[in-house]
């Protein structure tokens, strides 16, 4: 259930910021010297564009205290709640070239013999997995028509199971009632919002970004190895390369995500290795050794198999900032599941709410991938946390930081944000809300959405324009 609140319009918005901050334990004067503007709401039975301006504003605020501790001054963060709302969105306009479609031919929502199911099929072995669960050829050209007539056949928890089961990706539509009462969702409501874990090390390692500090970057120096794909793990990482930080993106040979690099690869340099052999395990290693964070959003088990588990990776670089997610949660029977927002948001009972609430006859989900923007930046909030305490300890040996948050437990944090009564300001794009400069991407040239945030006085800008997978070499900057 929603709570509602009349009092203060930015009610939702502080309670998501403050939420992060208790769970991250940021200072109160970096949370109460956020300063917000603009107004209106995206149209939600949620609050969604609280959602968006309180984490925008948690990220914020961590970085607040990371300046504060390194120039022992106090930054104001600024916070525009119709940006941070449009940011949720796509921040890129191209120019003169178009971005390509959002989903799959096959991915969508289906009715079933006694509901609803999402199938979510935009990666190919995730298309066969679906398929295969279905009973069509490997090689049957896009017919969702005929998709539709077979999943008509089955109960939605069977198909889900099923496809499941060949490792595919595929959600059920539950009611929040349903989801309440089930063990995962009792694990993730168990759970805080991020899961921190601290660790002691012998060795010291160098942190070459110590000795200098640019107020204009505060993030410059540091290294980011960013271990993740669609979507909350790259809007983290793109904050932080917004703010300075050197980031490197790793996919593996045959990856690509077409829709989303335009968007997310903005200010960061990416490139190739498969870790499942022995050159690319090696080199993964050599960059970690050099790394100040790493970000990833693996299935829980999925480094360990490699023997690059959590005590592994802070051997290979002590005093390690290592922050992950993945889609339902740090425990329980479903910590494994592959899982992606529009699939935790039928999971969780906010697709039935939207069309129960919202008097449609099918899933009504959020108007915005809100759970994945929203844990990107609970998720840079806590690498900018992890890199202050590994400042505050710097002379007592290597402590390393690991934090852990899902796309559940945002969502737990969404169902639960006070929703204004009333009539809201509709959010739309305007002219105004695009820069004036011209990026000049991979893809072609286009404008990006103006920065939704600034932290004392400076706002988010990237050295480099968004560019495709796999093109730089798998290397560290110079210092």
């Amino acid at each position: 259930m929603t709570l509602s609140n009349t009092a203060n319009p930015d009610a939702g918005a502080l309670y998501v910021l403050h939420a992060i901050a208790m769970t991250l334990d940021l200072p109160p004067q970096a949370t109460q010297a956020v300063q917000w503007v603009g107004a209106g709401s995206l149209p939600s039975v949620f609050a969604v564009s609280d959602l968006a301006a309180g984490s925008v504003a948690a990220a914020g605020a961590s970085v607040a205290e990371w300046v504060a501790l390194r120039t022992g001054a106090p930054a104001a963060v600024a916070v525009d709640r119709r940006l941070c709302s449009l940011w949720f969105g796509g921040t890129v306009r191209p120019v003169g070239w178009e971005l390509p479609p959002v989903w799959d031919a096959i991915a969508g929502d289906y009715a079933t013999a006694d509901g609803w199911i999402r199938l979510h099929t935009n990666a190919p072995h995730h298309r066969a997995a679906a398929l295969a669960a279905l009973g069509f050829a490997q090689d049957m050209p896009p017919d969702k028509a005929a998709v539709s007539r077979a999943v008509a056949a089955w109960s939605a928890q069977a198909l889900e199971a099923a496809v499941v089961g060949r490792n595919g990706c595929a959600a059920a539509m539950w009611s929040q009632a349903q989801w309440a009462s089930h063990p995962q969702a009792q694990h993730v409501q168990a759970e805080p919002l991020v899961v921190l874990t601290q660790h002691t090390a012998q060795d010291v390692a160098t942190l070459a970004w110590a000795s200098h500090f640019n107020p204009a970057r505060p993030l410059q120096g540091i290294r980011v190895l960013d271990l993740t794909r669609v979507l909350a793990g790259p809007v983290a990482t793109r904050f932080l390369a917004g703010f300075g930080a050197d980031v490197l993106r790793i996919d593996p040979p045959d990856w690509d995500e077409p829709n989303i690099v335009p968007d997310v690869t903005l200010g960061k340099r990416c490139a190739r290795l498969d870790l499942r052999s022995t050159a690319g395990r090696d080199a993964f290693v050599q960059l970690l050794r050099q790394a100040d964070v790493l970000v990833h959003g693996y299935r829980a088990d999925a480094l360990e198999r490699l023997g690059l588990g959590a005590q592994e990776r802070q051997a290979i670089r002590p005093g390690l900032v290592d922050v992950s997610l993945n889609a339902y949660g740090a425990s329980g029977p479903w910590r494994n599941r592959r899982g992606f927002d529009s699939l935790v948001q039928m999971s969780t009972g906010i697709a039935h709410a939207g069309m129960q609430q919202g008097g449609k006859d099918r899933p009504t989900p959020l108007p915005v991938q809100a759970l994945d923007h929203a844990t990107g930046y609970v998720m840079a909030a806590a690498v900018v946390k992890g890199l202050s305490q590994r400042w505050r300890q710097r002379s007592a040996g290597s402590q390393g930081w690991q934090a852990h948050t899902s796309l559940a437990r945002v969502a737990h944090l969404l169902v639960n944000t006070p929703v204004s009564e009333g009539p809201a300001e509709p959010i739309a794009l305007t002219e105004d809300d695009w820069s004036d400069n011209l990026e000049h991407t991979d893809f072609g040239p286009a404008h990006r959405l103006r920065s939704p945030v600034s932290v004392g006085g400076q706002s988010l800008q990237w050295a480099r324009a968004a560019s495709r997978l796999g093109s730089a070499p798998p290397e560290w900057l110079a210092l």
